[in-house]
């Protein structure tokens, strides 16, 4: 890791220059054993190999951000965000495997980049939530994140309302007597007070585990209804 982060920073500051400099000043790609054997030597630690790997293949960094370069983002930003993922790539790449260095590269570029933009929109999002777009009667600010969350609060509340007004109908088409009486004793019901299992058990002269199984079978029935609804 301090290995990573060592090569990053020295390749972020050469990066820069060459970016400013132009893409004349960029090193010559490598031909494909010259980029093996450097491959081989930073597969075992060989620093030196890994920075040489980063420096020869910068114009590949230039020529992807390139296509970013109308979305807003500083273009020095974005090269080094894509040399970030330039020199993850060769830190990563199994050379063994049947796949350019430069393919396999160009995603790992590209997947920072993007990931970097979408960072950028959550934290826009996020402060965009948190300001101020009102004050409340008594002066207080109000956000977009307290009006959303008022919103939340007064549609649970609707919803509780419609589905509790449902309940009475859902019971009486889908629960047998047996099972409607059983939910009405257990939930205190039509003005009844609620029972514990042992307590229904007791008043209807049944074992507390058929109250039990009983109470989930009609629980169970009421769901589906609800959720067909």
């Amino acid at each position: 890791m301090l290995e990573l982060i060592s090569a990053i920073l020295a390749k972020l500051s050469m990066i820069f220059i060459l970016h400013v400099k132009g893409a004349g000043a960029f090193p010559r790609p490598l031909s494909a054993d010259e980029e093996k054997e450097l491959l081989i030597k930073s597969s075992h630690g060989d620093i030196g190999a890994r920075n040489k790997l980063t420096e020869h293949n910068l114009r590949l960094v230039a020529h992807i951000v390139k296509k970013y370069y109308g979305t807003g983002a500083d273009p020095d930003d974005l090269v080094s965000i894509g040399t970030i993922g330039l020199i993850k790539a060769i830190n990563t790449f199994n050379y063994e495997k049947n796949i350019r260095l430069s393919s396999y590269a160009s995603r790992c570029i590209e997947n920072e980049i993007l990931m970097y933009f979408r960072s950028a929109r959550k934290n826009a999002l996020d402060v965009s939530m948190n300001e101020e777009i009102d004050h409340d009667t008594d002066g207080n600010a109000l956000t977009l994140s307290d009006v959303l969350a008022a919103e939340d609060s007064i549609a649970e509340e609707l919803d509780l309302k419609i589905k509790t007004e449902k309940l009475p109908r859902y019971i009486k088409e889908c629960l047998t007597p047996r099972e409607a009486l059983i939910i009405r004793l257990r939930y205190g019901l039509n003005g009844i007070k609620a029972l514990t299992q042992r307590e229904v058990a007791a008043k209807l002269k049944i074992s507390r585990s058929y109250v039990s199984r009983i109470e989930k079978k009609a629980l169970l029935k009421l769901r589906r209804r609800y959720e067909k609804a």
